[in-house]
């Protein structure tokens, strides 16, 4: 008798749970949404935020406010939403480096990029692009390679700082090449993109769109796109697989995450009109302007994307004895 007393009252807060599941769902939202990037404003992630948090707005009648708490590279603003409310009213629109590289690199994480974050969905990938200077002696990947071979720690990789994917894909090829290579790291893309163009520094990955019209003038050149497959922008130039690699991707991506516990009704209604959203024939054009590959797709194709990317970085990071703390 107590048994199936014990289980009924099981069946009513299962019931109950579920019922107040929903009606928070069908009010939800009902006040102003944040959505937080954890970088300056006019960034990539700052822009696609703004982007979708317009759209967002009309689809379901409330404000969605953009909020940029940078610091830290990303690492701030991630733990300020993975320390908020699970209700559906925070939101964070993010990238690469603080959910699989930092969780990849830190031994003192802030947060957990995984346990800390539901995942919302994957808006897509920048693809990086291995660059010379125009008046480099190297006109392949492979006369880099060689030369690598030749005259180990000799040549030298740019970046935009350590732990930057921008390092890391420069740390995997020299893994998947078996080469020594130098890694400079520089404060900030652009000084490093510059004195690999003045030929100070041999060669870096670096996002297409900052290059392009560069690389369209003649001024840097490409010997190799870090992607699974060849990009419009750059049709003639090879990926890194195409010349003798193995899964060699290094892409930043950028999503969308809500702190951990909110409601899986509500991550699924966000999935829904953020999909809409990226489906809108201007946001693909503004999207693809921003050198944005777009994806989309649910909630657990962002989430095996990040495990992957993580287990990635992982790799690389503990082969080159790399942390950011």
């Amino acid at each position: 008798m107590i048994r199936k007393i014990i289980l009924t009252l099981m069946h009513v807060i299962c019931a109950f749970a579920f019922i107040s599941q929903c009606v928070a769902q069908d009010a939800w939202p009902s006040k102003p949404i944040t959505y937080v990037v954890p970088y300056p404003a006019g960034g990539t992630t700052d822009i696609l935020a703004r982007l979708i948090a317009t759209k967002l707005s009309e689809a379901l009648k409330v404000p969605v406010v953009v909020v940029n708490k940078p610091g830290a590279t990303g690492t701030i603003g991630s733990s300020f939403v993975a320390k908020a409310v699970p209700d559906g009213y925070t939101m964070l629109g993010t990238s690469t480096g603080p959910h699989a590289i930092y969780p990849a690199l830190s031994t003192r994480p802030v947060y957990d990029a995984l346990k800390d974050f539901e995942p919302v969905v994957l808006i897509g990938t920048i693809p990086s692009v291995l660059i010379v200077s125009a008046s480099s002696p190297y006109q392949s990947l492979s006369d880099i390679i060689t030369a690598a071979k030749a005259k180990p720690g000799q040549i030298k990789f740019a970046s935009g700082g350590t732990g930057t994917i921008l390092q890391m894909s420069g740390e995997l090829l020299k893994q998947s090449t078996s080469t020594d290579m130098t890694h400079v790291p520089y404060k900030g893309d652009v000084p490093a993109i510059q004195d690999v163009m003045a030929g100070h520094v041999d060669f870096m990955f670096v996002p297409i769109t900052p290059v392009l019209q560069n690389i369209d003038a003649g001024k840097l050149r490409a010997l190799g796109m870090a992607t699974s497959k060849r990009i419009a922008e750059l049709p003639n130039v090879a990926t890194i697989n195409e010349q003798g690699q193995s899964d060699f991707i290094a892409e930043q991506f950028q999503a969308i995450f809500v702190p951990a516990k909110t409601s899986s009704l509500i991550v699924k209604r966000l999935n829904a009109e953020i999909n809409s959203i990226l489906n809108h024939p201007d946001v693909k054009k503004q999207i693809s302007q921003l050198g944005v590959t777009l994806i989309g797709g649910s909630a657990s194709d962002l989430s095996n994307y990040q495990q992957a990317d993580i287990s990635r970085w992982i790799k690389v990071g503990q082969t080159a004895q790399i942390t950011l703390d």
